[in-house]
């Protein structure tokens, strides 16, 4: 709900705003120890406003899904068995847009494996999000 509420500023917003645009149903406080949270995770970012921060999500919806994918990815131990079932569990229409984007991204000389590995390693315990 922060996170949504976060994405609806017109620009970077306190915790306050983020508290009121809630129905000020969360603590002040509560909302700050979950912009926190956020930001440890690399879901927000912030910056000095006066006292206080502003703060801004770091990516749009699609970016924060294809993060938790990557991160549940990252914690399996044979990525080559759970791509393969991912893959193959696909509908036709998501199998076609899937090869388009690795076509497209090839073209564009898009990263493979090796320009992934930075990733690992990364703040925040998985399924954390959902509950922010």
């Amino acid at each position: 709900m922060v996170l949504s509420a976060l994405r609806e500023a017109d620009g970077p917003a306190t915790a306050g705003w983020v508290q009121q645009r809630l129905g000020g149903d969360l603590a002040y406080t509560t909302v700050v120890t979950i912009l926190t949270r956020l930001l440890a995770k690399g879901a927000v970012t912030r910056e000095r406003a006066g006292r206080s921060f502003a703060w801004t999500p770091a990516a749009d919806q699609a970016g924060l899904a294809a993060r938790k994918m990557r991160k549940v990815l990252d914690a399996q131990s044979d990525r080559e068995a759970v791509l393969a079932s991912f893959v193959t569990g696909l509908g036709p229409d998501d199998e076609r847009l899937l090869r388009e984007l690795l076509r497209q991204a090839e073209d564009e000389g898009g990263e493979g494996e090796e320009g992934e590995e930075g990733e690992e390693g990364e703040e925040g315990e998985e399924g954390e999000e959902g509950e922010d």
